[in-house]
Order: structure tokens, then C-alpha cells, then sequence
């Protein structure tokens, strides 16, 4: 690990100032930014400690009925806080399908939704990654591509974002609060992150300096609560990546679908809003029919990077699987194996 400064921030101003040199990088649980330090994939001359800021680990309900959520809440305390699980159960079930139970306790929301690719080829410093060293090029193009992109990827980036807990949010028109050296602004998640197009080396809006200090779910995603899932296909069920992933959430009125939210996850460099899909089911009857459709409208687009054609035909399935069980109605608890496609209908006490 090479050397670098240490900056433990008293206030989210003296982060943003400090964090505004080049060079910097904030630090919060380091759950990801350490393993990336350690392994030389990232070096920054300075690290901005805002673990101990004041005010951004409370959960806020808000008055209208939307829930505001501080840059530092742990993700275990939001999975099991009753109000957010009860309201937003597609949130909880992916994070508690994202890792184990004591990252859970250490990782962050902000730290969550900012990780970086798990691309074999990123974290390895012998290949050759645009997203790692702009103009290196791309390795993963033509190597071992089964978990690449096969959405929005570009030739010079086939690389896939790691978060369960997004894919809902994105679903469900999440926001976040930013503050920076032009002050505060607010953003759609949807909008924070970037195509690879010709710089996967810029993964997010962000400007040196910015820093996330809470999330914001709207008040009208809780209507979505009786119909919302969350699944995740993965090569073991316990604590892995997701292959694929997809979060569905309903609103049914007279026995048709009023209005749908669906996201795709593994799938792509950001959390894959199907609003093509939302589209397809509205005025719908909620049937394995329509839910085809949707899934054929998702993934319309869809293109292999290599040897991974069978995703799309996985993300596919994984569409209709999510949708009827969404349809069916969520579990009054949290199913056994959280977002496992294979639990079925299992519930814990």
C-alpha cells in the first residue's frame, strides 16, 4: 500500500475542501476502497475520514411519508429498521442478500451504492483496463466474459456495478443529496452513473470534492409495499455477486397492473432501469403472458460481450420469476434465503 495523508473531517465543509485536492478519497467503512488500496488497484495521495461527521447515520421518516436516509447508516441497521422494511421490503431483501452479516454491520449506504466493478480484470493490475488506466484498454474483450455486461457496455468497458441494494432504488426513483464546492444539489440515483461509452474510467457524475450525504425514497414508493420483490441468481447462495438480479414492485387495481417499477442488476455498469418494461405492463393483466412481454421489451436491447449470451436469456426468466411473485404479493416476512430465486415461498419465524 503506498503512502498517503490522513484527513479526519470535523464537518462536511472541511470534507468537501479537503477532499477537493486531487488525489483524494473519501473514507467511511473502507469495506472496498482498503481491498482496492491493498491490491494497488487504487492509490490516492489522501484520505478523507467522514466517519465521524455529525448527523449522517439517522434514519428520518419523514412527514410526507418518505423516509431520508443519512450517508453513513450501516446497511444492516436500514435491512432490519421496521418502517423501511415493512415499506420499502425490496430494499431490505437486497440488502440482506448482498453480503454477510458482519460487512453488513460495517458497510455504509453511501459506501454501498459508490463500490466499484468486481471485473476480474480491474482488480488485477497485470491486465490491461481502461476503467483503471484510460487508454490501456480492455482485457475482459476477448477473455473470460461470463459475468460481463450485456447491456449498455461499450468496447471500451464490459464491466458490470456490484450493488443489490441499488437496484431497487433505481426502481423505485430513489434520490440523493449531494454537497460540494458549489454547495448542495440533489440528483436521481438513475442519473449519478455513467455509461462506459469512451471513459469507464468515470463511473459517476461526481465532481472532485462531492460528497454524498443521505438518500432520499419518495413517499409514493411505499404504495408499491404489498407487491415489491427483489431476486438475485448467483453462483452460491450465500454472499455472492449476483449473475443477474432484478427488483419488481406492482401496484394492482381491479385485477390489472395500475403501474410498475422493474430494475436489472449484473447486467450492466449501473443499475438498469426497464422503463421499457414498466411501459409494456401498464393497464395489463398480471399474467405470465404479459410478464413475457415486459421481459422481451427489457431486454430488446440486449447484446452479448463475449460468452455470456445466456444472461440475457437468464435476465430473461429472472424478469417473469420476479414479476409473478411480486404479483402474488410480498411475504409477510422476510423469505428464509433473501432474494434467492430458489427459496420459493419459505418464510424464517
Amino acid at each position: 500500500m503506498n503512502r498517503f495523508d490522513y484527513v479526519r473531517a470535523g464537518s462536511v465543509a472541511e470534507a468537501v475542501a479537503a477532499a477537493s485536492e486531487p488525489g483524494a478519497a473519501y473514507l467511511a467503512a473502507g469495506t472496498n476502497l482498503l481491498d482496492l488500496m491493498k491490491g494497488g488497484i487504487t492509490r490516492p495521495g489522501r484520505l478523507v475520514d467522514v466517519t465521524y461527521l455529525p448527523g449522517l447515520d439517522a434514519i428520518e421518516h419523514l412527514p410526507d411519508g418518505g423516509v431520508r436516509i443519512g450517508a453513513l447508516v450501516r446497511n444492516s441497521d436500514l435491512a432490519y429498521d421496521p418502517q423501511v422494511s415493512k415499506a420499502y421490503p425490496a430494499v431490505a431483501e437486497a440488502l440482506l442478500s448482498g453480503a454477510s452479516a458482519q460487512l453488513r454491520n460495517a458497510a455504509t449506504v453511501a459506501g454501498n451504492l459508490l463500490q466499484r466493478t468486481r471485473c476480474p480484470y480491474f482488480y488485477d493490475p497485470a491486465s490491461a483496463c481502461n476503467k483503471r488506466d484510460p487508454g490501456a484498454g480492455c482485457e475482459a474483450r476477448g477473455g473470460e466474459t461470463r459475468l460481463h455486461a450485456v447491456l449498455g457496455w461499450s468496447e471500451h468497458c464490459i464491466a458490470t456495478h456490484p450493488s443489490d441494494f441499488c437496484v431497487p432504488l433505481v426502481s423505485l426513483n430513489a434520490t440523493v443529496e449531494i454537497e460540494g464546492r458549489a454547495g448542495t444539489r440533489e440528483l436521481p440515483l438513475d442519473a449519478l452513473y455513467r455509461l462506459p461509452e469512451d471513459r469507464p474510467d468515470r463511473e459517476t457524475v461526481l465532481e472532485p470534492g462531492d460528497l454524498i450525504v443521505a438518500l432520499r425514497l419518495p413517499a409514493d414508493a411505499a404504495g408499491f409495499a404489498g407487491h415489491s420483490r427483489y431476486l438475485k441468481v448467483r453462483d452460491r447462495t450465500s454472499y455472492a455477486f449476483a449473475v443477474v438480479s432484478a427488483a419488481a414492485s406492482l401496484r394492482l387495481e381491479g385485477g390489472r397492473i395500475n403501474e410498475a417499477r422493474i430494475a436489472l442488476g449484473g447486467v450492466a455498469l449501473k443499475p438498469w432501469r426497464a422503463r421499457v418494461a414498466e411501459a409494456v405492463l401498464a393497464g395489463a393483466e398480471p399474467s405470465e403472458r404479459s410478464f413475457r412481454d415486459a421481459a422481451d421489451a427489457a431486454l430488446a436491447e440486449a447484446r452479448p460481450s463475449g460468452d455470456n449470451t445466456y444472461k440475457i436469456e437468464l435476465a430473461r426468466r429472472l424478469i417473469v420469476r420476479t414479476l409473478t411473485l411480486a404479483a402474488a404479493g410480498t411475504p409477510e416476512r422476510m423469505p428464509a434465503l433473501p432474494a434467492s430465486a430458489f427459496s420459493g415461498d419459505a418464510l424464517h419465524a
